[in-house]
């Protein structure tokens, strides 16, 4: 069972309610579970940290101090718990307070609209147990130091993982993300946010960039040479390079220095990247646009302008974010802003991709809505070159793509 293991908080005010909570989770085969009866009590269980608390199960209404001011207390102490927030509350605010939650730094396993029954519960249970195998977790282990990141790079130990993109139409493989993993000598793959945020804080972000362009740009050229494979390979930006008014020009030599065109490579770039130093940054697009690269804006959804963006730059690909693809199916206001996305999409005559496809029901819903592109773990993980050389052999004509052979 899910909760064999695990220990669990139920956080709930009625009696009744709280002991019928806890018999579910034992019948789950839970044998650590404590009760508490609001967010104090529940707060001073979890900060005692003996023995350390793993899933919190809370209610939102609460005497006292309630769910909401229990989520920012753990989220400014830094506990390192799983929530599931449950509530006979409306969607559209369970909705907010997930979204809150996540903003304090916890992490949320997902909400439950009362009542709350075993099935919804081990479902939940059992997200905390996902752990990703493809790169160690980056809170895991000391941090690194800059100097270690740097010497890193410089040593040509960052590596470019690849993650399929395919057609939903067809299955055919349409072509691939580049995303950065650091093989430590000693600590074996390293996830990218325990050394990309360093690396752009202190201003070193271009050397990693140009590692990862140039590996594209020479796998993309041997793939489409000798395995006649028809894909293109995006590369995503930092935002601290965009201001460069150079960027373009080097990014053109080195795509081309290594075999490849402008036209197999995909710039990623996030929203939030073109709010500053706005005239050096479309300069930079419009140049890169104008030398045929393809233009993706990342994350789209998630900004305050993304309709603006749209509208000033020349984007040939909108990528939908996956909080918007993963909560479609059972969230109405995220269907409605996926359908919409998708639409925009059709009428600027560009290609969508929706990020983030983790389960059968997103893939059946991004078809039916029309989508071009999908991209996510029920393809494919990121995997280093020579796996997605094979994968890739495996399945690029493959008008029938089966989702189960993916992983």
């Amino acid at each position: 069972m899910n909760a064999s293991g695990l220990n669990f908080l139920a956080v709930e005010d009625h009696e009744f309610q709280r002991g019928m909570l806890i018999r579910m989770l034992e019948g789950l085969g839970a044998t650590k579970v404590t009760g508490a009866a609001d967010g104090k009590a529940a707060l001073d269980i979890v900060m005692a940290r003996t023995p350390a608390v793993d899933i919190v199960i809370s209610d939102l209404d609460m005497p006292g101090m309630d769910g909401m001011e229990f989520m920012r207390h753990l989220g400014e102490a830094g506990i390192p718990v799983s929530i599931i927030l449950a509530s006979v509350h409306e969607r559209s605010l369970l909705t907010s307070v997930e979204v809150m939650t996540k903003a304090y730094g916890v992490t949320v396993l997902g909400v439950i609209e009362k009542p709350v029954t075993p099935a919804k519960l081990d479902a939940l249970i059992g997200l905390h147990k996902a752990v990703r195998p493809d790169v160690r977790p980056a809170a895991s282990g000391p941090p690194f130091t800059l100097e270690e990141i740097v010497e890193g790079v410089k040593n040509d130990e960052i590596e470019a993982f690849f993650q399929p993109k395919v057609e939903l139409a067809t299955g055919r493989l349409h072509g691939a993300e580049a995303l950065a993993r650091w093989r430590h000598p000693n600590s074996g793959v390293i996830a990218p946010l325990a050394f990309i945020p360093l690396l752009e804080d202190n201003h070193q972000i271009e050397m990693l960039t140009r590692t990862m362009m140039r590996q594209s740009a020479a796998f993309c050229a041997e793939w489409r040479a000798s395995s006649g494979l028809d894909v293109t390979v995006s590369v995503n930006l930092s935002i601290t390079t965009l201001a460069d008014v150079h960027l373009a020009e080097r990014v053109t030599e080195l795509v081309r220095g290594q075999g490849s065109e402008p036209a197999h490579i995909v710039l990623e770039v996030t929203e939030s990247a073109t709010t500053t130093e706005v005239g050096r940054v479309l300069e930079n697009l419009s140049r890169l646009r104008m030398n045929g690269f393809g233009l993706s804006i990342d994350d789209y959804g998630t900004g305050y302008s993304s309709m603006q963006q749209l509208m000033r730059i020349p984007f040939t690909e909108l990528k939908i974010d996956q909080s918007f693809v993963a909560k479609a199916s059972t969230e109405p206001a995220a269907k409605v802003i996926l359908e919409s996305s998708l639409d925009m999409a059709k009428k600027l005559d560009i290609t969508s991709v929706a990020e983030g496809v983790e389960s059968q029901q997103d893939w059946d819903l991004l078809r039916q809505l029309g989508c071009v592109v999908a991209q996510g773990y029920l393809i494919a993980k990121p995997m280093p070159v020579e796996a997605f050389r094979e994968w890739a052999g495996n399945r690029t004509h493959l008008e029938g793509f089966e989702i189960g052979t993916g992983h």
